[in-house]
């Protein structure tokens, strides 16, 4: 009998999730552990393996259909002695998702009653005609990456959806015009008032940051605490690891962020009460020092992780780091590198803020804000001086951290980083 393929549970709080692409067509050899598809979550792009080998007989949801849920029935995989017949029967009793048709979904006239005038140009959901265009997420973000007009490309996908692969082709021969601007916004005009705003539609990834951010303030308890680092050591340290750092493949450059990953993951190897999370039956301390890293993203912010950071050397992180931030804009992180962790850095220094309080991700119990090193004034052996100096406000829930476990912990983290040849002991390179 052919063998269900079903949407697997891809992580613990996954409920449903896009077909992005199918890697194979009707009639095609599947190898088990073979990529068969790509299903888009509301965090990242995950690759899914076949469990087991045949040929893939009938897919019975397609590419583009969105929000299917865990454990439907998504296709029919048939062994060795099976055909086509086989399936005679068990298709018709899997009903797949639809995906809507133009004619099916409101224009954009109805939506917002006027368009903007000056405007219209930049409708990146409405094709020249006046029809909408249906591209998966993933096809749009890397169509703005690479400067693909995406109302330009014919789409392989049902009812003529853009898939990746069809931006990936055109950029590839150049057969469609690079834009200058790519946008899923829709300018419009309040029929009332005249005044005109973009409506910028939310993706998964957005409705479930807002989520999960409404319920960490709304429902832990935070408290704050803030140090000032002097940096000009670090800095120093940091221009002579540079300077010694070999050409070709092993060359490295390492930057501020680096140290920082670094002696927090010491800090809290040294205090190892911040390293836990808050359940309603017991407090979880980590054995592992995983340390979840804030990346800015097209469709929001994702957390990947750097696993075992305090043994850990400083190029190792800084290479692991370029890595995970690279694939997460793209959507092509797994879900292990970007789900648990025991604490999160979420660094703004590199804009010039000075100083910001985070929202704590839960279930962890802490998340350390860094800004911006900024030369100061401070008194040195009783006299003025100027430092490079940098704010850092830890954010901590006081169910699970008690203040002076968090003072320990900042108290810590600042003697490693004014003094980074304490972290020596721990391979630095």
């Amino acid at each position: 009998m052919p063998k269900e393929i079903i949407l697997p549970v891809i992580a613990a709080d996954f409920e449903s999730g896009t077909i992005e692409s199918w890697s194979k067509k009707e009639g095609d050899t599947v190898a088990k552990g073979e990529m068969l598809l790509s299903v888009e979550t509301d965090k990242a792009i995950v690759e899914i393996e076949a469990e087991d080998s045949g040929v893939l007989g009938k897919i019975m949801v397609a590419a583009g259909t969105e929000d299917v849920p865990v454990n439907a029935v998504i296709g029919f995989l048939l062994q060795e002695g099976e055909s086509a017949s086989d399936l005679d029967g068990l298709s018709a009793s899997v009903e797949s998702q639809p995906v809507p048709t133009a004619s099916e979904l409101p224009s954009v006239s109805q939506e917002a009653n006027a368009v903007a005038p000056q405007d219209t140009a930049s409708v990146a959901q409405q094709s020249a005609d006046g029809g909408r265009i249906f591209a998966s997420p993933l096809a749009r973000r890397i169509a703005a990456d690479l400067g693909v007009e995406i109302k330009d490309l014919s789409g392989r996908g049902p009812r003529g959806r853009i898939l990746k692969a069809d931006v990936e082709l055109a950029a590839s021969s150049g057969s469609v015009a690079a834009s200058t601007k790519s946008t899923d916004a829709t300018p419009v005009v309040e029929p009332e008032s005249g005044r005109a705003y973009t409506a910028i539609p939310h993706t998964n990834m957005r409705k479930t940051i807002a989520r999960r951010l409404t319920e960490s303030k709304r429902d832990v308890p935070h408290f704050y605490l803030s140090t000032d680092a002097q940096l000009d050591a670090l800095l120093a340290v940091r221009k002579d690891f540079n300077a010694r750092s070999p050409e070709g493949d092993g060359a490295y450059k390492l930057s501020v962020n680096d140290f920082i990953i670094k002696a927090c993951a010491l800090a809290m190897r040294d205090v190892p009460e911040v390293n836990s999370c808050w359940t309603e039956e017991a407090i979880h301390l980590h054995h592992n020092v995983d340390i979840s890293v804030a990346v800015a993203t097209d469709g929001g912010l994702i957390t990947p992780i750097v696993q075992d950071a305090d043994s850990k050397g400083l190029v190792a992180i800084s290479n692991q780091v370029k890595d995970l931030a690279a694939r997460a804009r793209q959507g092509k992180l797994k879900p292990v590198e970007f789900q648990g962790g025991g604490f999160t850095i979420s660094n703004l220094g590199m804009y010039g803020t000075s100083n910001f309080s985070a929202i704590i991700n839960p279930p962890q119990s802490c998340i350390l804000a860094v800004g911006a090193g900024e030369q100061r004034a401070v008194v040195k052996e009783g006299d003025f001086a100027i430092a490079t100096v940098m704010t850092c406000t830890l954010s901590a829930d006081h169910r699970s951290v008690n203040g002076d476990v968090a003072a320990r912990f900042m108290q810590a983290f600042k003697r490693y980083i004014e003094d980074p040849f304490y972290m020596a002991a721990s391979q630095l390179l």
